[in-house]
């Protein structure tokens, strides 16, 4: 199969890289940033220079692949693609968009015959190795086109599509609010143990947990890890990280929905 993407960024570029080493589908790959371009043909990718050249070297039916930052830039970049691609074609939409913005913006596309799928997309920089656990919402005829790629971004058995544009970001932003709320849940442990007055070396105790514990996790690893780089204080790491908007959208999507959160 052959995909266009657009972003090429720490997750995007590992992507590219993994469609490659993994199959035998085709990228043509677009970045602002000619080094990631270049990279991305180091994997062996077919670089271009603008979105209209990407399209240029597609064949139809087109699919693009949109990894850049949610808000502004993905909102160009879907608009652009609108006015470039034909009916039939496909936008996918694999970054942490507002589910709601999916909504409106499938409505535009489908005015125009070309598909939208939004993907909600978990796993890091460490996707390149485990794969991608992937959230899909959009219509069916076109999941179903891309299910080769997402195949070779997941791990076995490792995406779900769960109804029309929007309902794969919905997933992804409940994901990502339940990821928080484990992540402070640990923190507030750690914190209590750290300030206790017992000795309690906490990579020593994140460790055990994750041994046959009911609160091991891949997230109560990477604690571990931290603890075994950073020490006890942290001292490293700053105890701050900007507002990327999904934890703040699951609590408005509870609200309306009378869900306690």
């Amino acid at each position: 199969m052959q995909l266009g993407f657009v972003g090429l960024g720490k997750m995007g570029g590992n992507m590219v890289h993994r469609i490659h080493r993994d199959s035998d589908h085709q990228v043509v790959a677009f970045d602002f940033s000619e080094d990631a371009v270049k990279a991305a043909e180091g994997h062996g990718a077919t670089g271009a220079g603008s979105l209209e050249e990407l399209v240029s070297k597609l064949e139809a039916p087109r699919t693009v692949w949109v990894m850049v930052p949610a808000g502004e830039a993905t909102e160009e970049t879907v608009a652009k693609l609108g006015e470039l691609l034909d009916a039939g074609d496909t936008v996918v939409d694999g970054g942490n968009s507002n589910w709601h913005d999916d909504v409106r913006r499938a409505g535009e596309l489908d005015a125009k015959g070309v598909h939208y799928i939004d993907v909600g997309t978990s796993g890091g920089v460490w996707g390149l190795e485990v794969g991608y656990c992937m959230m899909v919402g959009g219509h069916e005829e076109s999941v179903e086109r891309l299910a080769p790629i997402l195949d070779t971004l997941a791990p076995p058995d490792g995406w779900r599509h769960f109804g029309d544009a929007g309902a794969g970001h919905f997933v992804k932003m409940v994901h990502n609010g339940v990821e928080y709320g484990i992540m402070q849940a640990y923190a507030e442990g750690f914190d209590l143990m750290h300030e206790s007055r017992f000795p309690i070396d906490l990579k020593e105790v994140s460790g055990l947990w994750n041994r046959g514990s009911v609160v091991r996790s891949w997230l109560c690893e990477l604690a571990e890890r931290a603890f075994d780089a950073e020490g006890n204080d942290l001292e490293g790491i700053r105890g701050h990280v900007s507002d990327s908007g999904e934890g703040r959208w699951t609590i408005i999507d509870a609200i309306d929905h009378d869900v306690p959160v």
